[in-house]
């Protein structure tokens, strides 16, 4: 009998000891795999209050948001002033506060209905927060959802901003929200002279870095016009690494309405700078590509109107045949798709005219435009990059907050 108690008592323990090192080697793995990581939602910067509230209470706060700056289902600005925060003014990106406004529509700056705080468009005429602007200002929040591709105009805000903040010596907090085209880098890398607001820094077209990443990279490599530093401060994402994929909870600007809509915006707003239309004013904007000049090339079509973010569409009325591209089974593709841009210039009736001017802004360059024109493959052009690619590489492994 005191044999079988003994031995129940050994095996006992046994099992709690490896147990305890089975949990133990969970806890450490935690932090270190990528497979784990998966098994954990990801928590974004601007949730992780306990990192940054201190910071933000007893000082006059300005915040730059939009509709997806959100605590869980809270808007930033909202939790803010429910924590006693003194937010004083809230600055807007382009498609405006509530995010409904046509892409390159004029802002204007108002007071929000619901917490009467002022609000003031940092798009159009008033790109970069004024001095004036920024009086009694103490520190500057800024929290905007990125799609990771360099025309998305949300990083020129960052830019201006962060350029604002050094200037004036206001110390800046970025939320940082993973990117959810993080997990490929390609295309050219825009050239001096080709600045623009879809393109003011020296990366590719998919740059493979968050919003809080591209932050540290521009303050550090001195990019912004002015020898200061920003005091800057970036809130890191928990439970996160570039190639998790991440679905993003509230659509970015209006013509992003989903998921497929954002994996093939890098390769679809190019036609921006074309004759051809990305479906704006339809229900599958950025998912389907057409014109009435491809009449006979393609049975599908469709009918852009005007809708809310597309008040005036490229060919408003017109049929636009083409291709629907929604629901592809590889619709994450870890590289650029050219072979539309390639395919549609080549049936097009009229070349001459298939480019206009705002292609190199979003080329970053003229050498795609030249490559295409001349006949070049979508691998050859890609193979052109190559070079100033790995350059591109280094630099960005200074300012890896998380793993590739």
């Amino acid at each position: 009998m005191n044999f079988k108690i003994y031995l129940y008592t050994i095996l006992t323990f046994t099992l709690i000891a490896l147990l305890s090192c089975e949990n133990a080697n969970y806890s450490q793995n935690s932090a270190e795999s990528i497979d784990t990581f998966e098994l954990n939602e990801i928590i974004v910067g601007a949730e992780r209050l306990e990192e940054y509230i201190y910071l933000v209470r007893d000082k006059k706060v300005a915040i730059v948001a939009n509709h997806a700056s959100t605590i869980k289902d809270v808007h930033i600005v909202d939790h803010f002033l429910s924590e006693g925060v003194d937010v004083i003014k809230v600055f807007s990106p382009e498609h405006g506060f509530r995010g409904d406004a046509d892409a390159g529509e004029k802002v204007k700056s108002e007071i929000d209905a619901k917490t009467k705080l002022p609000i003031i468009s940092l798009y159009g005429d008033n790109k970069k927060p004024k001095k004036e602007q920024l009086d009694n200002v103490e520190l500057i929040v800024f929290d905007l959802q990125d799609v990771g591709v360099r025309f998305y105009t949300y990083i020129s805000t960052l830019h201006y901003v962060i350029e604002a903040a050094a200037e004036l010596g206001i110390p800046l907090i970025v939320l940082d929200r993973p990117n959810p085209n993080a997990h490929y880098i390609d295309g050219p890398i825009l050239k001096e002279g080709f600045e623009s607001f879809v393109g003011l820094h020296p990366i590719p077209v998919v740059y493979g870095l968050t919003i809080g990443e591209l932050a540290v990279m521009i303050n550090e490599e001195g990019w912004i016009n002015t020898t200061k530093k920003c005091n800057l401060k970036i809130i890191s994402c928990l439970n996160y690494n570039h190639q998790r994929e991440y679905v993003l909870p509230i659509s970015p600007s209006p013509n992003l309405p989903n998921q497929e809509s954002i994996y093939l915006y890098p390769s679809l707003c190019f036609f921006e700078g074309t004759a051809i239309s990305v479906g704006r004013g339809t229900d599958l904007p950025f998912q389907q590509i057409g014109s009435p000049d491809l009449k006979g090339e393609y049975d599908y079509y469709f009918v852009p109107k005007p809708s809310k973010g597309a008040k005036n569409p490229k060919w408003n009325g017109k049929k636009c045949y083409g291709l629907n591209l929604e629901n592809l089974d590889a619709v994450r593709e870890d590289k650029l798709n050219l072979n539309y841009l390639i395919e549609f210039y080549n049936k097009s009736a009229s070349r001459d005219d298939f480019f206009n001017s705002f292609f190199k802004l979003l080329a970053g360059q003229n050498d795609l435009r030249q490559a295409i024109e001349k006949g070049d493959s979508a691998m050859e052009i890609a193979k052109s990059w190559d070079r100033e690619k790995e350059a591109y590489l280094k630099l960005r492994s200074k300012y890896l907050i998380y793993e590739d």
